[in-house]
């Protein structure tokens, strides 16, 4: 069977590279390009742009290292076009809107697991693959994802927005095996440019960023109030709602209010009409927390939620799963009960659905509430 794998430079893809080969597949590596600073005005808050290369050519020389030490062809692929269209725009749109969307989900659904499957079938490939973290379990005909072996790097979160045929077309090699046995393969088999490779951070394709300064570049800044909800106390000045996410605590920049600093404060509401930034005190303050939501843009990989089934869900990667009863609306949206209020949970992020192990899909929060009340 002929799979093409999707090689990034790093790690993770470097060893699903070798155990494919190991298994018996016909392997053929491609490296996708999907973002360029110079073309996609990105210089504010990036701390590669004066370097000699760019870290995206620097991945695709660490993929061309790895391909050919394990004696692989290696393609290469330019998406940056699609990317801007179907990831970023939407990014920025959602941030002007003051919510918080998630590009890595977004960039799995339009072009880890859209053009680029397009692109291997023309190739004469049977499936992809990639380095994820996250089990593919085929039974009964039907095809599941599974979160990882290792819990604390499985990436079923951000791969709950593709459908059900791209699931059935992709190989997981890592999904059986832990982070630190990823880095002894990679050792044992002297993949040396990316053996002790630092895991890549920030957004997806991007890298890296002064979040803040980045933003910049797409949403110009404008100052505004920072007001502390209970007592109504205007303590600074902000430079953008958009720049914030809900539950914030670092770089609000009003540390040093006096009287009113013992426990930090933490962004709980963003008036984007009125351009206001409302913080609270205290980190079990009730501003922080809600116990509904109305989740859209539902995806499902084989049986939809029952109406009033308990389920876990994750509302950011990494987060705890925390449990839920769903019930479906008519318009095929989700309203989620907690079993107890959860904290910053935030309009534009994915909600992610699991019985089990097993990840049944998921959708974005649209919209949240605390005693009955709406909150955005």
């Amino acid at each position: 069977m002929k799979v093409m794998l999707g090689l990034s430079g790093g790690v993770d893809s470097a060893v699903a590279a070798y155990l494919l080969k190991k298994q018996g597949y016909d392997v053929v590596c491609c490296f996708m390009r999907n973002w360029d600073s110079l073309a996609n005005n990105d210089y504010l808050g990036n701390p590669t742009v004066d370097n000699n290369i760019c870290p995206q050519e620097q991945d695709f020389l660490d993929a061309k290292d790895v391909a050919d030490r394990l004696g692989l062809p290696l393609l290469r692929i330019d998406y940056i076009k699609e990317y801007w269209d179907y990831v970023f725009s939407y990014f920025i749109e959602e941030y002007k809107k003051g919510r918080t969307p998630n590009p890595d989900i977004f960039c799995n659904k339009y072009i880890k697991f859209g053009p680029f499957i397009d692109f291997a079938k023309k190739n004469g490939c049977d499936m992809i693959a990639m380095g994820h973290y996250a089990k593919r379990v085929d039974k009964d005909g039907k095809t599941y994802l599974y979160k990882a072996f290792d819990k604390s790097k499985d990436q079923s979160y951000f791969l709950s927005q593709i459908n059900s045929e791209q699931l059935k077309f992709s190989l997981f090699p890592l999904g059986d095996i832990t982070k630190k046995e990823v880095r002894k393969i990679a050792e044992e088999q002297n993949l040396v440019s990316v053996e002790h490779k630092k895991d890549s951070t920030g957004i997806c394709f991007i890298g890296e960023r002064n979040f803040k300064e980045f933003l910049k570049n797409y949403i110009p800044a404008q100052k505004g109030k920072i007001i502390e909800i209970n007592s109504g106390k205007i303590l600074g000045e902000h430079e953008g709602v958009y720049y914030y996410t809900l539950g914030q605590r670092k770089g609000l920049g009003i540390g040093g209010v006096k009287g009113l600093n013992s426990h930090g404060f933490f962004v709980c509401k963003k008036d984007v009409k009125n351009n206001i930034l409302y913080v609270a005190k205290d980190k079990e303050d009730e501003h922080l927390f809600t116990d509904e939501a109305i989740i859209t843009s539902m995806n499902y990989f084989n049986e939809k939620i029952k109406d009033g089934e308990h389920l876990m869900v994750k509302f950011r990667y990494r987060q705890d799963d925390h449990g839920v009863t769903c019930y479906n609306l008519e318009n095929g949206d989700v309203k989620l009960v907690y079993d107890e209020p959860y904290k910053a949970v935030t309009p534009g992020q994915a909600c992610v659905f699991y019985r089990g192990e097993e990840c049944i899909g998921g959708g974005l929060i649209d919209h949240i509430f605390y005693k009955g009340k709406a909150k955005d």
